[in-house]
């Protein structure tokens, strides 16, 4: 029983730590950022320009700032395949001369047994994924060299569990349309994932005991 319990309890362990924890909302990562400097006093001067009216009439709408929201329409595609197959084949013969005892051949069999060893194998694999809609992210940081970093998040409740989008990456400022908005594809360093919680999600993970035969722990 004892030897029984620590071959279990190892195996149970590593099952258990291949379940990666849920995600969850409102992740600190994600949360928008707002600069101090951009929450203008409401105190008037008695002039008629205001600090932080400049770009009101005459200003675009693009995002260029820390704090600014910049919506990513996400137009991704990717598709992959790959096959390989191999052939081996290997043979071999030996023939000896028949020996003799005191000058009389003895008469056995000067062909040697043969061996014949082959093997042959295939392997295919295609897969393709494609990911449409959009997400409205803030700008986090702007680098020296005018990239803008954003990121941000977009969580759906459904009635059998949540779905999520959450996305960062680095923009150039003349990526960006004039309805403030920029293509996925032009985000360098870019991070999305799309995923979701609840009864649909979990339907589609493995149970516990298959995560145990498929871990790094099982010999076979």
């Amino acid at each position: 029983m004892i030897r029984l319990l620590a071959l279990t309890v190892p195996l149970i362990l590593a099952g258990c730590a291949a379940v990666e924890p849920a995600p969850q909302s409102d992740d600190p990562f994600y949360a928008p950022v707002i600069q101090p400097t951009m929450q203008y006093s409401n105190n008037g001067s008695g002039g008629i320009y205001q600090a932080g009216m400049g770009d009101v009439f005459f200003g675009d709408k693009k995002a260029r700032r820390v704090g600014d929201i910049l919506t990513v329409n996400l137009s991704e595609s990717t598709s992959s395949s790959k096959s390989n197959a191999s052939n081996v084949t290997k043979s071999s013969s030996a023939t000896i001369n028949n020996p003799t005892l005191f000058g009389v051949p003895i008469g056995l069999d000067t062909e040697m047994p043969g061996m014949d060893s082959s093997f042959s194998g295939s392997a295919g694999a295609n897969q393709s994924n494609s990911l449409t809609g959009s997400i409205t992210v803030t700008v986090y940081e702007v680098y020296p060299n005018g990239l803008l970093a954003v990121r941000g998040e977009k969580w759906i409740t459904l009635n059998r569990g949540q779905e999520y989008i959450r996305l960062s990456g680095l923009v150039r400022e003349e990526d960006i349309g004039s309805d403030n908005t920029v293509q996925s594809t032009r985000l360098a360093d870019a991070r999305i994932a799309y995923s979701g919680t609840g009864e649909l999600a979990a339907g589609s993970e493995q149970g516990w005991m298959t995560r145990i035969m498929n871990s790094s722990w099982m010999p076979f």
